[in-house]
């Protein structure tokens, strides 16, 4: 049975995946000769927070120091790129439907590695507050923020299950010692294929909520 489920945010509570992308290209538009290379960086590593994203572009791909001032300059502007776009872009297909369905039978969790304070004001502002017990984002791993939840719950690791898009999401959940399901949009390549520890993949929360109400006899 599940008794406690954890949600990522961009490409399984709302759409935002693609808007992220658009970010990144856009951020590092001025370098030409990188941009394909940071752009597909990105996409490979969903789950990760843009800060570390950053650390890796300018070590790996860039090959230059990455001070202080640039670091806050493009955390803010990439805040900037993406915040309006986020409060406007559709939720995945069953998304609200699920939490409107499910936040009085279970404590649902949002997990991100979206920056917590930004990730907190777009909750609010999508009117979402009032589904979550807590919403969790960056700078702190997922891992951590998952096994908080557990020591704070008392949950059981078997019954508690993190539903994410990206296969940082599935190591999160690995390393925590949790369950995951993971979500797949529709055109977009299964990260998660050949993987025997993902009990499910989906590509819409009405599937979701179908597998809960199956595996909690409902």
């Amino acid at each position: 049975m599940f008794s406690t489920i954890i949600l990522d945010f961009d490409g399984v509570i709302l759409e935002s995946v693609s808007v992220k992308t658009d970010a990144f290209r856009e951020l590092f538009s001025s370098e030409p000769d990188h941009v394909g290379e940071i752009v597909e960086f990105h996409i490979k590593n969903g789950g990760m927070s843009r800060f570390d994203k950053f650390r890796y572009i300018y070590a790996h791909i860039l090959h230059r120091e990455l001070t202080d001032a640039q670091f806050r300059q493009l955390s803010d502007r990439f805040a900037g790129l993406v915040f309006e776009n986020v409060i406007k872009t559709p939720f995945v297909p069953g998304a609200h439907e699920f939490l409107q369905a499910n936040y009085r039978r279970f404590p649902l969790y949002v997990v991100s590695a979206t920056p917590e304070d930004e990730l907190l004001e777009i909750v609010e502002k999508r009117g979402l507050s009032g589904f979550f017990r807590g919403v969790f984002g960056a700078p702190k791993k997922k891992t951590d923020h998952i096994r908080q939840i557990l020591a704070t719950t008392g949950s059981r690791n078997a019954d508690t299950v993190f539903i994410g898009d990206a296969i940082n999401d599935f190591r999160a959940a690995e390393a925590a010692g949790i369950r995951f399901i993971g979500r797949v949009r529709p055109g977009d390549q299964d990260c998660f294929t050949g993987n025997p520890a993902v009990e499910h993949t989906i590509s819409t929360l009405f599937e979701l909520d179908r597998i809960i109400s199956t595996e909690n006899g409902a």
